[in-house]
């Protein structure tokens, strides 16, 4: 697992600036157009496509449990009700969709967007075993385990948890797929009908959260995925509101941008450059430091990739910092978040902006205020 995380960070360093330059691209030629230009539509679709792309490199980082986590206290029971349109609209109408809820559910903390993620891929997977249809229950619940109960969870210990439950009626499977079931690429499926990654996708986010998942099936009567998270004492976060429409935020501001990839370049050099920034790009970090010397007007930010040949980002921030001492420093990468602190990537003190770059991620140094310009 360790050097399939390894293997999946890479792939999605490499694909997530790939489709930063393909969605980006995309949404400066949306904006560009009319709003009733026939090639709108077409943009549109490259964007859906794009996150289609990005949504695979989640699932990868997630089986690989090398997905950053944003834990927060959840109830469960929004989670589901937020997803049932959804749901209702995959499963199809010969399918009985039905949920029972615990009307005083405890709450926990996890990722609401790996919450999603797992309920999604279940529920699919539960769609797929009943071809002729028949009914999906997705059930939650307080319970407690006892010393006996945690004994046959060996990755459990005695407490107060909430139980997620997903069942269907489907075809069931025998002993020997249910001991395969979460290994990735397995599949049951006919050839291009799956990609064998959903359930290792869920079995990655659940044990990377330190949770645990088990399944019960017998061959015509069904299947049920139970999952354990642990209850918590604390309230729930209130739903988010969504932002105000943000006009240009830039007043004519410098910008320094270093980045080692062209297109990505561009990209964040466009996209600044009409936000109302003035911008100084370089493709290196020597080619920053020289920029950062002769510049003869202020330089109010440097955005820098963290991993770059020859040079990091923390390396020219930091050199960067005898020439221009204060000077703000946002970092972005493809990378996930972690696998940059654990490897000393990013620099002691730094702290995440309120919003992230999509498919990238933004960590920013002095800089607590940083927003993305869109």
């Amino acid at each position: 697992m360790e050097a399939l995380g390894q293997l999946a960070g890479r792939i999605a360093h490499d694909f997530n600036n790939v489709l930063t330059a393909i969605c980006g691209f995309a949404e400066v030629l949306e904006n560009a157009l009319a709003p009733r230009d026939p090639l709108r539509g077409h943009a549109a679709e490259i964007l859906t496509a794009g996150e289609r792309a990005a949504s695979l490199i989640r699932q990868l980082l997630a089986f690989s449990r090398a997905q950053p986590l944003e834990p927060e206290v959840l109830d469960l029971n929004v989670a589901v009700a937020t997803m049932d349109q959804l749901f209702r609209r995959v499963i199809g109408e010969d399918i009985d969709l039905v949920t029972v809820v615990a009307p005083t559910l405890g709450h926990v903390i996890a990722d609401p967007g790996q919450i999603d993620q797992v309920l999604m891929n279940l529920v699919v997977n539960a769609r797929d075993a009943m071809p002729q249809g028949g009914k999906l229950t997705i059930e939650t619940a307080n319970v407690e385990l006892d010393e006996a109960a945690a004994h046959e969870r060996p990755t459990m210990r005695p407490g107060s948890y909430v139980r997620l439950a997903v069942s269907d009626t489907g075809i069931g499977m025998d002993g020997e797929t249910q001991r395969r079931i979460f290994e990735p690429f397995f599949t049951t499926k006919a050839q291009g009908k799956g990609t064998g990654l959903g359930l290792a996708t869920v079995y990655g986010i659940v044990k990377q959260s330190g949770r645990e998942i088990s399944v019960y099936s017998e061959p015509g009567r069904g299947t049920t995925f139970t999952i354990y998270l642990p209850r918590v004492g604390q309230a729930a976060a209130p739903a988010p509101s969504s932002p105000p429409a943000r006009e240009a935020a830039g007043g004519g501001e410098t910008i320094l941008l270093l980045d080692d990839d062209a297109q990505i370049r561009a990209l964040l050099g466009e996209t600044l450059g009409v936000s109302g920034y003035t911008v100084l790009a370089a493709s290196h970090g020597e080619e920053a430091l020289r920029i950062g010397t002769e510049h003869l007007g202020p330089i109010h930010l440097l955005v820098t990739d963290v991993v770059m040949p020859g040079m990091s980002g923390p390396e020219v921030a930091q050199r960067m910092a005898a020439v221009r001492p204060g000077i703000p420093v946002l970092y972005v990468s493809g990378y996930a978040e972690h696998a940059m602190v654990h490897h000393d990537r990013l620099p002691p003190g730094g702290r995440r902006p309120p919003e992230a770059l999509h498919p990238r991620g933004a960590h920013a140094e002095n800089a607590p205020t940083a927003r993305w310009p869109r």
